[in-house]
């Protein structure tokens, strides 16, 4: 079958007609994915849905354009592996795994009839659900599971593949409608599922691809985001990397950092009740461990120059001098980056909220072959799920470490140490991760409801995970009362790591005046460089 087969009453698709169906799903994104971002109920700027499905299906649209292959069963198969290395953000993720069901249900097909296409759908909602580990009805997934049923009854009342696709959109239209009964959030902010949404503008597109009624669409957005080595110049007036374990102490981490503080930078102090962990750019690392000496018995001291170190890694990548671990880990800001590196981090990938990286720059750092092994750490909810496909592509290479939040990714990499294997160290980075509390502080881009009450786009607003818990028109006062949510008898230090918004002079004010009123809490300020969000918080 070939063109002829543009008609309204179309029996079969073709390779031809999917590779239109795509250009048509891309096409209708480009005009939809602003208002489906404006679907999500959280108001913080995130790697909003509407964008993620788009630039997933960009890097599809892509790879079937270029594709010499012509049967539909190829071209499903090149339009799914595209999908997969292409997908960014869960929603990206959920919509790459629709396209591998797709493709599984047309493999071996030169062109595909009612039938075939319709079990295509069944294992496209399959395969999305299992992409979830634990699936939450009111979703994507659930409108999903809704088109695979309206094309299930249409098959069996032998409709045309035109009529098919009406029939699934609709059905699908009917899930969408009832998602906000499904989730309290959507229904107190008035809207439906933004992915569900997406889901349906994906199959509306593809009915005018098939039917032929849009223009070819122009690749308009650029994906490439190359993952970037570890290649921090070191301060030379403090070059030595100094670590170091001190035992049976019963000196407070807030009196060791106080006592550390003018003796060198990057310092990062963490303990328990008799254990503490020191890590500090020194230019005399002599008085610091006779300092130590002092606290306790000293354990793993680890002394390197940084000059040294750094030219050793770059040349263990340059002549493929493979290390047993490597750590791949995401970074929400310039600053962010620096301190991961610093921390051990081999390489770092921009990314976070609004910037969710695509499971092929993951790939892409794996093949750069610098380790035998690597650790991924996400350090973002909506990055998570990307870095889990990673690992199902590459297989036992690669752990993952669900890190939610930069300060969990700080916490992990503060306890890797890479004379241990990496199920141990993926078991300590994952428990230590859980030890700090988090939250952020940055700006509602759009109106939300919290606890029954408008909170307008525009007003200053402090989260902790997927909740709002404070918000005003004083940066200050939101930043006190969001670190004050955290706070319990044990804490002893706060961690601010400002944003590109705000100066250092501005961040470091701020701090002075949260030091106020926090006066039993140490509290410490690092630039992280993020963009959007004024202040991410760690509590320990």
């Amino acid at each position: 079958m070939g063109d002829d087969n543009m008609n309204n009453g179309k029996e079969v698709i073709t390779g031809s007609d999917y590779r239109q169906m795509i250009n048509g799903a891309y096409n209708a994104f480009l005009q939809e994915y602003e208002n489906i971002n404006r679907l999500n109920v959280f108001p913080v700027p995130d790697g909003d849905t509407g964008t993620n499905m788009l630039q997933t299906l960009k890097a599809v649209t892509r790879a079937v354009s270029q594709a010499p292959e012509t049967s539909i069963g190829s071209l499903s198969k090149r339009a799914a592996d595209s999908a997969i290395m292409g997908a960014r953000g869960n929603s990206g993720v959920i919509l790459s795994q629709i396209f591998r069901g797709l493709g599984r249900g047309l493999a071996g097909k030169e062109v595909a009839g009612s039938s075939e296409l319709g079990k295509a759908f069944q294992y496209a909602v399959l395969y999305a659900y299992r992409s979830v580990s634990k699936p939450v009805e009111g979703t994507i997934l659930t409108v999903a599971k809704g088109i695979a049923k309206g094309a299930h009854r249409a098959v069996r009342s032998n409709l045309p593949i035109n009529e098919i696709l009406q029939a699934a959109i609709k059905a699908g239209n009917e899930e969408l409608a009832k998602t906000p009964e499904l989730l309290p959030s959507l229904k107190a902010a008035g809207v439906v599922d933004a992915g569900g949404r997406g889901l349906i503008v994906f199959l509306e597109g593809c009915l005018q691809g098939l039917d032929g009624e849009f223009t070819a669409p122009e690749t308009a957005i650029d994906l490439k985001l190359e993952p970037v080595l570890a290649t921090t110049d070191f301060e030379i007036a403090r070059p030595y990397c100094t670590e170091f374990i001190v035992k049976n102490t019963k000196v407070p981490v807030k009196e060791v950092r106080k006592t550390l503080e003018n003796m060198g930078d990057s310092m990062v102090v963490a303990g328990t009740d008799d254990v503490l962990k020191v890590h500090i750019h020194t230019d005399h690392p002599g008085s610091v461990l006779e300092l130590a000496i002092s606290w306790g018995t000293l354990h793993d001291i680890k002394i390197d120059n940084m000059a040294d170190q750094h030219h050793e890694k770059m040349s263990a990548h340059i002549n493929k001098d493979l290390k047993k671990i490597a750590i791949i880990s995401v970074s929400a800001g310039d600053g962010i980056g620096k301190m991961m590196e610093e921390l051990g981090a081999d390489i770092t990938i921009a990314g976070g909220q609004s910037m969710n990286p695509a499971v092929e720059q993951f790939i892409d750092a794996i093949h750069g072959d610098i380790a035998e092994k690597y650790i991924i750490l996400p350090n973002n909810s909506n990055i998570v799920l990307s870095a889990a496909q990673v690992k199902k592509l590459v297989g036992d290479k690669v752990e993952v470490i669900p890190t939610v939040n930069t300060p969990q990714g700080m916490a992990a990499l503060m306890v890797f140490n890479p004379e241990l294997d990496i199920e141990t160290n993926v078991n300590n980075m994952t428990e230590n991760m859980k030890n700090v509390k988090s939250a952020a502080v940055t700006t509602a881009v759009r109106d939300s409801i919290v606890d029954g009450e408008v909170v307008k786009e525009g007003k200053h607003i402090g989260v902790i995970g997927n909740k709002v818990l404070v918000y005003g028109d004083e940066l200050g006062n939101v930043l006190n009362d969001t670190v004050k949510t955290l706070l319990n008898e044990e804490t002893e230090i706060v961690s601010l790591y400002y944003g590109n918004n705000l100066t250092a002079d501005e961040a470091q004010e701020y701090a002075d005046k949260l030091r106020l009123e926090l006066s039993e809490v140490e509290v410490e300020i690092y630039e992280g460089q993020q963009p959007h969000y004024y202040f991410l918080i760690s509590v320990e």
